[in-house]
């Protein structure tokens, strides 16, 4: 089964869509779900999604860590062709994840308390992203 997910973003951040996955997974079902991210200037993780501080700090923590390429300390960087956030995009991308796997048990995801399925939108405009499920 591979379904698709599509999350509008508004720039760069931290988009829960933990909501859209549930209903994907058949009732009683046990085995794993896997998502993959088919951008490459976004990525995926699993985070906290009681505290929105987490959130604010993983921002401005990658912002920090990936400065835009107009950014004196980036002047090394060559790909500059889609603006001075796409090649900062790529790197974000390329240091988290662009998939994930999620144990499933009794039809529900076996997510910690705390835990939330994000999109880590790395670009500054809005996008339309899609993120494949697929269960086994």
């Amino acid at each position: 089964m591979n379904e698709i997910v599509t999350i509008e973003t508004q720039g760069p951040g931290l988009y829960d869509f933990t909501s859209q996955v549930r209903p994907l997974i058949p009732n009683r079902a046990g085995g794993l779900l896997t998502l993959f991210c088919q951008h490459t200037s976004a990525s995926l993780t699993i985070q906290e999604n009681a505290d929105p501080d987490v959130l604010h700090d993983l921002n401005a923590f990658f912002r920090r860590l990936v400065p835009h390429t107009d950014h004196p300390e980036m002047s090394y960087l060559r790909h500059r062709t889609e603006g001075p956030d796409d090649m900062p995009a790529h790197i974000k991308s390329a240091l988290t994840q662009t998939h994930l796997s999620i144990p499933v048990q009794d039809g529900r995801m076996l997510l910690g308390i705390w835990q939330g399925i994000y999109l880590f939108e790395h670009r500054d405009a809005p996008h339309r992203r899609r993120v494949v499920a697929h269960f086994s």
